[in-house]
């Protein structure tokens, strides 16, 4: 069986609240960051000229509770969640599929070209470092031509991101991609990167400093990072 799935069935019914002790040193619940997340993904679209995505694809989506935000906050047609948890799924399709949104496990799922937007949040640190390229690739194969990929992951250069994760039992064998590393690698299955960008720097309690996070974005102190690219046709690879 594959390791994560083993893991993330073993805290299916339980996984929003051990995520929630691991945040607690923020001060925030889990839906303000990814609530923050899609809504800083929002703003750098329209930075970026990018239209808001028609269908979206969100990709180790775990529980579920994501994948409504970014139907809402993007005023998708249609979501589709996958992961490799079926016990995850159960709890997916239970509290949040609707006519808009549905959940498929990872195998199941035809990598077809059909979606204008990608997503994933802290998936990768969770796939091992030779199987990434393979994750990567199937994002790439399921996006239009085109399409968008919004990939959220914990920055490995933040101590307070270290701590979270050290608190956190289903993180305790991840490993952490540095954004240098989540670059290259997208940059190598044919991804054009738009940008850069670090977000939640200050905990709850620094929370009248949080207005700064707006014209701090480009520096490393973020908990988190986005990289934002594009999928690229073969006459654009050539010419990197």
């Amino acid at each position: 069986m594959n390791t994560a799935q083993e893991l993330f069935d073993q805290y299916a019914k339980n996984y929003e609240l051990a995520l929630s002790n691991a945040l607690a040193p923020s001060g925030e619940s889990r839906e303000y960051f990814a609530e923050g997340r899609v809504e800083w993904l929002k703003r750098c679209l329209a930075e970026e000229s990018v239209p808001l995505p028609s269908t979206v694809l969100d990709f180790g989506c775990g529980d579920g509770s994501t994948t409504p935000v970014l139907q809402r906050v993007l005023a998708a047609r249609s979501c589709v969640g996958v992961d490799v948890s079926p016990k995850s799924l159960d709890v997916a399709r239970k509290h949040f599929a609707s006519e808009h949104i549905r959940y498929e496990l990872i195998g199941d799922f035809p990598a077809s070209s059909q979606f204008d937007l990608a997503y994933c949040n802290g998936v990768f640190h969770h796939i091992a470092p030779e199987e990434r390229a393979d994750a990567v690739g199937v994002i790439h194969d399921a996006l239009k031509p085109g399409g968008v990929f919004a990939f959220w992951e914990n920055n490995s250069w933040n101590p307070a991101t270290r701590y979270i994760i050290s608190r956190c039992p289903f993180d305790k064998d991840a490993i952490l991609l540095s954004p240098f590393e989540a670059r290259s690698l997208l940059k190598r299955a044919g991804f054009s990167i738009l940008r850069m960008d670090f977000r939640f720097i200050f905990p709850r309690a620094l929370r009248g400093l949080r207005a700064l996070e707006d014209y701090m974005y480009r520096l490393p102190l973020g908990a988190q990072y986005l990289i934002l690219a594009r999928k690229t046709s073969y006459s654009q690879l050539t010419n990197y």
